[in-house]
């Protein structure tokens, strides 16, 4: 198998790759159109090259608007496929069905194998167990019901029993909340960071700022 991992950054897509037990030959991130940080999670490219030295392999990128996401990512992917001879790819999503398909349309258009290790698995169990795998994820951006008080919280069980008094999807798979892993067992060595500003980004979600420790 050669895998290439759909990387957010965050938990899910790294347990995720945690459980195809196969080093990735590339990670692949979606970054904002003007390229600057990553859709929804807010990361910067520095802390995401930071992720895949820790993993040991290297990483790629898109630039994009909703609008055009599909066919630059199909387009990346294409390209990955045929530099690194792909086979498959893997994808950390739970149980939104429109996500599957989108995932499994793009990987047939590359001619690679779509994997999705967590699919239809219970919420809170998965994030249970990457919680005693060892994964270190705090929580870089959320909505306004959470609000700015949740952000820069690493997922442990305490911050769970927090969600689940918010009302929250303790998952965050709807979008809630989005996470960066700092640690986990595929790291070479844990990546450390300075907190910044909290920002509101005027459509009812927080971020939050974070740079690398020297």
């Amino acid at each position: 198998m050669k895998l290439l991992c759909s990387w957010s950054g965050g938990k899910d897509s790294c347990y995720a790759l945690m459980q195809m037990q196969q080093q990735p030959i590339v990670l692949l991130n979606a970054l904002n159109e003007n390229g600057e940080i990553s859709r929804s999670h807010g990361l910067s490219k520095a802390l995401l090259h930071a992720q895949a030295d820790a993993l040991g392999t290297s990483i790629d990128f898109i630039s994009a608007t909703w609008s055009d996401y599909t066919n630059k990512f199909i387009g990346k992917l294409k390209t990955l496929a045929n530099q690194y001879e792909l086979t498959d790819a893997v994808f950390g999503d739970i149980d939104i069905e429109s996500h599957r398909e989108w995932e499994e349309k793009v990987c047939k258009a590359a001619n690679i194998t779509c994997n999705l290790p967590l699919w239809q698995q219970d919420r809170k169990t998965l994030v249970i167990e990457m919680i005693d795998a060892g994964i270190v994820a705090m929580i870089v951006s959320c909505n306004d019901d959470l609000g700015p008080e949740f952000l820069g919280r690493i997922i442990n069980h305490e911050t769970l029993e927090l969600l689940e008094e918010k009302g929250v999807d303790v998952c965050g798979e709807n979008g809630e909340f989005h996470t960066v892993v700092l640690d986990c067992p595929l790291f070479n060595k844990p990546i450390e960071v300075i907190q910044g500003e909290k920002l509101h980004n005027g459509t009812g979600y927080h971020f939050l700022e974070l740079s690398l420790k020297n």
